[in-house]
């Protein structure tokens, strides 16, 4: 037997395969595995769950493929879904990638507007939707095609299930090389629209690579991350990796559930869960006991900073400390506190770990560009020569980045704040000013801002992050009303209910504040740093 290569020597193995000018995704991600080895395992609300091998998939995607070819679709075509974790969902995405075409993943508690602007701006010809969120789909150049059942048809749509049992199966696979086209997705809009960001094939190295190194996971482990598929994290840590990898992972549908998560990982017999912080944070504080006999081995958070209290409680009561983790939807995962035997580091409170395999990681002094010494808070920065796993160049359409690198080109700035060790352990000290990381979802306030001021009473708004013990940040607006609008007993409910309808359900305020007006700069800029400071002051 072989020895196993140094984690350099893999990194480089990773990158050379997904990189290879006739690199092809269907092929990568399930042809090349075992028709018998299970891909998924998708768990149903009620508890029961069903097996979905690498070969099943292959042939559902195979008819998938044959639906989008009589639709004309091909080699760089946008094909988007609004679904959540199911068996459909698995193949519709291994389908699209075998014809060629380009995924646009959507979150499911998205409303009109937001999907809409989405499917325009990524000129998305083709979405697939569940029957419950095919409603949200507004008509437009796109076709749409329903999963799952519905008591009733809606109009301008096709029914998956239909489509692909008269479809002729498409065989084969297209290659589209290393920087062909796989993802076309957004960022949360921290800093106004969101910006479209175009994943080539080989940035699943580095996704591949996290999952080897960062999360730790083997050919035994019984894999489960919760997070939703619908943003960079969950795509590629619950599917796009553990496909690459051949490894089963484990896709629990409907919402999250402390009784139904704990009852899942004990029938399983998850040894790996990754998770928000949220969720360790739910289960930890929930009334429900942790099962006897669990086989758990490795704990990975992401997507906030992970607080103290989460471990304070998963060490005791698991024999476990849960590793935190951190990225970005532009490159991937390139810091935390890995789990492979041969890279792990002591976990530290409070601390965010260190450079993860293929990413050099730094700390550059504000304004600028040079290293900051240790110790010294700076911004938290990639260095992209020394990072092969590194593939973002710009935004998609044109948008500038020049703000995401320093004037040389030589660092990615990811607009965090930080500092470094002398042993290179990075510690987070804040990020930009403007970004809400709610339970795991990083929530742009210019969206949530722009549905606000949709409605008729509401004459300027701000939205910013409050502190809160369960989600790390809740979004809390302060809105300054039209003139003669009055105050009534419902209005903080009905302008929640209009985020919620114009963008999305997970997003609104937990709480209205009535203002007279805002803090602002002599520009005239709003100062969101003043209203963050006073919801602090009054969280104390």
């Amino acid at each position: 037997m072989a020895p196993e290569p140094t984690v350099a020597a893999r990194i480089a193995q990773l990158i050379e395969c997904f990189s290879a000018p006739d690199a092809d995704p269907a092929w990568l991600l399930c042809g090349r595995h075992p028709g018998d080895a299970v891909a998924f395992t998708v768990v149903e609300p009620g508890g029961s769950w069903n097996d979905l091998t690498f070969g099943e998939l292959g042939e559902r995607s195979e008819r998938f493929a044959g639906v989008l070819k009589d639709l004309g679709i091909g080699r760089g075509d946008r094909v988007a879904t609004l679904m959540g974790k199911s068996a459909d969902l698995v193949t519709v995405l291994l389908g699209i990638w075998r014809v060629g075409a380009v995924y646009v993943p959507l979150f499911t508690a998205f409303a009109t507007d937001a999907v809409s602007a989405r499917l325009t701006a990524s000129g998305a010809k083709v979405v697939v939707a569940d029957a419950a969120q095919s409603p949200k789909v507004p008509a437009g150049e796109w076709a749409v095609l329903v999963a799952g059942s519905a008591d009733e048809q809606v109009d301008g749509t096709h029914r998956l299930a239909e489509l692909m049992a008269c479809a002729d199966p498409v065989t084969g696979s297209v290659p589209i090389g290393g920087d062909g086209d796989l993802v076309h997705m957004f960022t949360s809009g921290t800093t106004g629209a969101p910006k479209g960001v175009v994943h080539p094939l080989r940035y699943v190295a580095g996704w591949q690579a996290y999952l080897e190194f960062g999360l730790g996971v083997r050919g035994d482990s019984v894999y489960w991350c919760g997070a939703d598929p619908g943003w960079a994290y969950g795509l590629y840590s619950a599917v796009v990796a553990p496909l690459a990898l051949g490894v089963r992972s484990v896709l629990q549908h409907g919402g999250f559930d402390v009784a139904a998560t704990w009852a899942t990982i004990a029938a399983l017999g998850v040894t790996d869960f990754a998770a928000a912080p949220t969720v360790f944070r739910a289960l930890g504080t929930s009334e429900v006991p942790v099962p006897q006999g669990l086989r758990l081995r490795r704990l990975s958070s992401a997507g906030e900073p992970l607080t103290p209290e989460v471990n304070e409680w998963a060490v005791p009561a698991l024999g476990l400390a849960v590793h935190d983790h951190y990225g970005q939807t532009e490159v991937g995962m390139v810091v935390g506190y890995p789990h492979h035997p041969d890279l792990e580091v002591p976990v530290v409170a409070q601390a965010m770990g260190v450079a993860l395999p293929g990413w050099a990681v730094t700390v550059l002094k504000e304004g600028a560009g040079t290293p900051a010494a240790a110790g010294e808070p700076g911004l938290l920065a990639v260095d992209v020569a020394a990072s092969p796993l590194m593939t973002f160049t710009g935004y998609a359409g044109g948008r500038s980045a020049a703000d995401r690198f320093t004037a040389d080109g030589a660092y990615y700035l990811t607009g965090d704040l930080a500092s470094r060790g002398e042993d290179g352990t990075l510690r987070f000290s804040s990020r930009d000013d403007d970004v809400i990381i709610m339970a795991g979802y990083r929530i742009g306030p210019f969206e949530v801002e722009s549905a606000l001021a949709q409605h008729e009473a509401v004459a300027e708004c701000a939205v910013v992050a409050a502190p809160d013990p369960v989600r790390g940040e809740v979004v809390e607006a302060f809105v300054v009303l039209r003139t003669d609008v009055p105050v009534g007993a419902d209005l903080e409910r009905e302008l929640q209910t209009h985020v919620k309808q114009r963008y999305a359900a997970h997003a609104y305020p937990r709480r209205v504040h009535i203002v007279d007006s805002l803090p602002k700069t002599p520009s005239g800029k709003i100062q969101r740093a003043r209203l963050r400071e006073i919801l602090s002051a009054a969280a104390r």
